[in-house]
């Protein structure tokens, strides 16, 4: 198995049936008008999107996460070119895709607050920069459509009273009870802002500066919609949507994965498989679990959403070394929709939300995972309660840093703990991403928590290519020893079948000091077990008898060549391939 079957276009009945029925359903007797807006929209940009039918993905689909400036150097650089170089240098059949960060003008949250979608931020290039990476890899760009920045032209025009952004937002008297509102931060959710009309009030979800827009007016998501195809034609082969779970806003509600949002996933679906069949919709929601998978919809909404479960679960397993909790969790994972999968990761630019843990570890449990990353140098993030009160979002840490110890405090099994739990990323049905500063082993970088006075700077360190280098090349280096097993890894694993996306998935049991699943079989017969030992001390490896007879072959075997079967050392993992 190497590929998935080809998507075709969508044709024009099949999406005008299909968008008609999500738009009546949001906007009722405006659908008409909004449907033919969007026709005309489409057939504006159609001609300059690349149409050919391709594949969803392959075992060889795997992803890196990184700013366009997560590595720099000396002035007169681009860090766009620079990253292009690194990764021809460096990371040559490794990486398929690349998930570039928020690149456009933007005013803070490190480019989450957008200014002008449409303009690449000269601080680290401009749109040939970008073209130039996407005729390389496929690049997944975020689709920030639940806010803007109030730098933004539509917000001035909103302060000014002038069309079209005057109508664009949320305004509520101050005193409008939003308790019901479920937060992801513990900023007040209305921001007071000076207008020409006086003092106002404003639906702000995450900051002050980011400032809700009101989808409830079908301009905005005309507006968006052309975002959406804008990047497309610029060679986008993947689309985030950014906090996509509290687009819809109606009071009374929790205002978080309301009907007519799903509803506006499936449409920008529909408009995706009409005008470029192949690319791929990933939704960002970091919510527990049986939320999260909600996204799938009936296989019509997201391609791909993220396993936001896995960073925090793997956290607490390698911390204890106990992988029961982890080990029930994946089991109960349903079957996936066909041409739907997820993105498996540990880390990106934020934190690790420790919603996802909701109902699946005990609450003792979870603070003992707050205190001990606290202890290794993290912080955490709060967000208010509908009853006013503040409770842990997610933790700020570097994951290198989360796994320099266990329970018992720091040890000397960091950068082997470390390497186990990429390793279990790497394997899991889904695609895997790894961000850039787990790849180069980043430390906590707490001068920048300092400077910016932001928490989740901690884990968004800019690299000076002239400090990174050595560090690369030193043998003895975390930095190095990381970078060359993950790399390995990575090298090996585009080459196995048995991690195609598609192959199904197996949780085995081995015990509490083992996390294992089987992936396969092939239709030849091939299958792959994956047994990772998720403790600091060396446990016999009792396969069940019935695959006692098979005859395995370790692909890790060349990679970490003291990993003696049938006993596995701490933190050592197997991919043990069967032919037959």
């Amino acid at each position: 198995m190497s590929a998935a079957p080809t998507v075709a276009a969508l044709s024009r009945d099949d999406f005008h049936a299909r968008a008609g029925a999500e738009l009546t359903f949001v906007y009722k007797e405006q659908a008409p008008d909004i449907l033919r807006r969007l026709e005309q929209l489409i057939a504006h940009h159609q001609k300059d999107i690349t149409r050919e039918p391709r594949p969803l993905w392959s075992e060889q689909t795997q992803m890196m996460i990184t700013y366009g400036d997560s590595i720099i150097e000396g002035e007169g650089s681009v860090p766009l070119e620079v990253l292009e170089r690194f990764m021809r240098e460096h990371l040559e059949d490794t990486f398929s895709a690349v998930h570039i960060l928020p690149f456009f003008t933007w005013s803070s949250d490190d480019g989450f607050s957008v200014i002008h979608y449409r303009k690449v931020s000269p601080a680290v290039g401009d749109w040939p920069q970008i073209r130039h990476l996407a005729g390389r890899f496929n690049l997944m760009f975020d689709l920030v459509i639940n806010h803007v920045s109030r730098e933004s032209l539509w917000f001035i025009d909103y302060l000014s009273d002038t069309l079209p952004g005057r109508d664009y937002f949320i305004e509520l008297p101050e005193q409008t009870d939003v308790r019901s509102v479920t937060r992801p931060r513990n900023t007040p959710l209305l921001a007071p802002v000076s207008t020409r009309r006086g003092m106002q009030h404003v639906w702000a979800t995450f900051s002050e500066d980011q400032i809700d827009l009101n989808f409830a007016n079908p301009d905005v998501l005309i507006e968006m919609v052309g975002v959406l195809l804008y990047y497309l034609n610029q060679g986008a082969r993947l689309i985030r949507l950014d906090a996509i779970a509290y687009l819809w806003k109606e009071l009374g509600t929790s205002c978080i994965h309301l009907p007519q949002t799903h509803a506006i996933v499936r449409l920008l679906r529909a408009i995706m498989e009409r005008v470029a069949p192949g690319a791929l919709l990933l939704t960002e929601t970091n919510v527990p679990h049986h939320e999260n998978l909600s996204y799938f919809g009936n296989g019509d909404e997201a391609h791909i959403i993220y396993q936001f479960t896995l960073p925090p679960l793997l956290l607490h397993t390698l911390t204890t070394g106990d992988a029961r909790a982890l080990t029930e969790w994946a089991a109960t994972l349903p079957s996936l929709p066909v041409g739907c999968t997820y993105l498996n990761f540990t880390a990106s630019h934020d934190g690790v939300g420790v919603r996802a843990l909701e109902g699946l570890l005990p609450r003792h449990d979870i603070d003992a995972l707050l205190e001990l990353m606290q202890r290794f140098g993290g912080f955490t993030s709060m967000k208010t309660d509908p009853d006013g009160q503040d409770s842990p979002y997610e933790i700020n840490i570097t994951y290198f840093d989360a796994l320099k110890g266990t329970r018992r405090g720091a040890d000397p099994w960091q950068i082997a703990r470390f390497i186990c739990s990429q390793t279990i990323m790497l394997g899991l049905q889904g695609i895997p991403a790894v961000y850039f500063h787990s790849l180069v082993a980043t430390l906590n970088d707490h001068e920048g928590v300092t400077r910016t006075g932001r928490l989740r700077a901690i884990n968004r360190k800019r690299w000076q290519r002239e400090a990174l280098e050595p560090l690369l090349e030193a043998y003895s280096t975390p930095t190095h020893i990381v970078f060359e097993a993950l790399t390995t890894r990575l090298k090996t694993r585009r080459q196995e079948p048995c991690f195609h996306p598609d192959v199904p998935q197996k949780i085995i049991d081995l015990g509490p000091h083992f996390f294992a699943f089987l992936r396969g079989p092939l239709p030849d017969g091939r299958r792959l077990l994956a047994v990772h030992n998720v403790t600091d001390q060396s446990h016999p490896l009792n396969l069940p008898e019935a695959w006692a007879s098979h005859h395995w072959r370790d692909l890790l075997e060349r990679i970490d060549p003291d990993s003696e079967l049938p006993v596995l050392k701490p933190y050592r993992s197997c991919w043990l391939v069967s032919e037959a």
